[in-house]
């Protein structure tokens, strides 16, 4: 018996619709309920991780390309099968990030205020958002720590 899986561009918008509830939880929601926590820190993560290794298990070896040239990355993303893989993985990735800017803006205790608009930005531009936290974090650790001198 072999699963079938729905076409690429309905997996697309099925998991981009998954990927905003994922964020609107990290964003919106408290956090003290582990168990909504649980949805967008590890559900959804490894969800679309679990997906993500189906596609490139059936797929990468029916195409040419890789990783070695922006060329074969170029073959490679050619199938849509592969640029979805190459989606989730992206989904995945800035989810868990994320859900770990969260936690931890929640134990330095950096207000809600400010955490919205990193967590925006991770969603949107994944690198950027934790180069913002990271920035943000050192500075209010910074400002924390003269203010108790």
């Amino acid at each position: 018996m072999v699963l079938e899986l729905p076409e690429p561009e309905r997996l697309f918008a099925l998991a981009n619709s998954a990927a905003l509830i994922g964020w609107m939880i990290l964003i919106i929601l408290p956090r003290r309920f582990d168990v909504i926590f649980f949805i967008p820190q590890y559900l959804m993560p490894f969800g679309f991780a679990l997906l993500y290794a189906g596609l490139i298990f059936a797929n990468v070896y029916t195409v040419d390309g890789g990783f070695s040239s922006i060329a074969d990355v170029r073959a490679l993303f050619g199938k849509d099968e592969l640029l979805l893989a190459g989606w989730l993985h992206y989904l995945a990735f800035d989810m868990f990030i994320g859900a770990w800017i969260a936690r931890q803006s929640d134990a330095i205790g950096l207000p809600r205020l400010l955490q919205a608009p990193i967590l925006v930005a991770t969603f949107m531009f994944g690198p950027v958002g934790l180069a913002l936290f990271l920035t943000m974090r050192s500075l209010y650790r910074r400002r924390a720590d003269g203010a108790a001198s």
